[in-house]
């Protein structure tokens, strides 16, 4: 079971989780190790099964969206398989480990949710739950570089990649952790 590695390179051995109110829903265990991020699995069948979804693979259903994107599946991977590339490159570190400490970096721990008395509505600081943290993460991350992407000479990989190792470091330069730091701040304003 140890030797599946993904794309055939990265293992999915010695995988750090610093944050440990998350790792039951990063599935990144023995059970979900892949080769490749295409398991044409039911994830959203039912509430909370999208938690066994590998990782890697919600990050590449993450990419297809906006209509022209839509469905391009393996198209979605090659981004993912060409991002980690640049990314062992530049770092030297196992791409699974930088995509998992950029989850952990990118999710907002509180939010603000619309709170409704007879027609006055007022917001309420709340905190997040693990698997929301995880959804917001990879909605921030695709965001950010999809942005950084368009009508720009780099690719999406590359973008996606710089997005990835900035929010990884915690780096202010990442889209995903000044859209949490806002959305942590509108959060404590409204305690």
């Amino acid at each position: 079971m140890n030797s599946i590695y993904l794309f055939n390179k990265w293992t999915y051995l010695d995988l750090k989780i610093q944050d440990i109110s998350i790792a039951p829903y990063l599935a990144i265990k023995d059970k979900f190790s892949v080769f490749i991020p295409h398991t044409a699995g039911k994830y959203n069948c039912k509430r909370f099964r999208k938690a066994n979804c590998p990782i890697v693979e919600r990050l590449v259903c993450a990419l297809m969206m906006h209509g022209r994107n839509t469905g391009k599946k393996l198209k979605a991977i090659r981004i993912v398989k060409d991002s980690f590339e640049i990314i062992n490159l530049l770092t030297n570190e196992n791409p699974i480990q930088v995509l998992i400490n950029a989850i952990i970096n990118s999710g907002p721990r509180e939010d603000s949710t619309r709170i409704g008395y007879t027609g006055t509505a007022r917001r309420q600081a709340v905190d997040v739950s693990p698997l929301r943290r995880i959804n917001i993460a990879l909605q921030l991350l695709t965001a950010g570089a999809r942005e950084s992407a368009f009508r720009n000479l780099k690719t999406i990989s590359e973008c996606l990649s710089d997005e990835l190792i900035n929010a990884s470091r915690g780096s202010s330069n990442s889209y995903a952790i000044k859209k949490k730091d806002e959305i942590e701040r509108v959060a404590k304003a409204n305690r």
